[in-house]
């Protein structure tokens, strides 16, 4: 897969995961369940924002993408690691399940883009 078509695809993914719960955070707690801490929420939500707006501006340079693929491959670990621990342990619903699993689809996705050879590029 096209690396730059991909960052903005899991980019777009990002920010709108991360607006829904500040314009909307009720349809946000029906689906994964209410929040005691909507501080911790709204926290994340602006990091999957500014994840997303770098995603998004990705451009064809190697070094771009290179750093596309880091913070698209950080931002997804993160988020599955937190899902595959919480859930198991009772803390966060069962939903997030179905998060984690979106999660290693974009780690897959990360791992199998077509990659600009790091020792073509010129110094960075």
């Amino acid at each position: 897969m096209n690396p730059v078509v991909l960052s903005r695809v899991h980019g777009l993914a990002n920010l709108v995961g991360g607006l829904w719960p500040l314009l909307h955070i009720n349809s946000f707690e029906v689906v994964f369940g209410p929040k005691t801490d909507r501080w911790l929420v709204k926290t994340v939500a602006g990091l999957l924002i500014a994840n997303g707006l770098t995603q998004l501006s990705t451009s064809s340079s190697p070094a771009s993408i290179r750093q596309a693929r880091r913070l698209g491959l950080g931002t997804a670990s993160a988020l599955a690691g937190i899902d595959l621990i919480y859930v198991p342990a009772g803390r966060i619903s069962p939903m997030y399940l179905v998060d984690a699993a979106l999660e290693i689809g974009w780690i897959a996705a990360w791992l199998r883009a077509d990659m600009p050879d790091r020792f073509s590029a010129k110094a960075e």
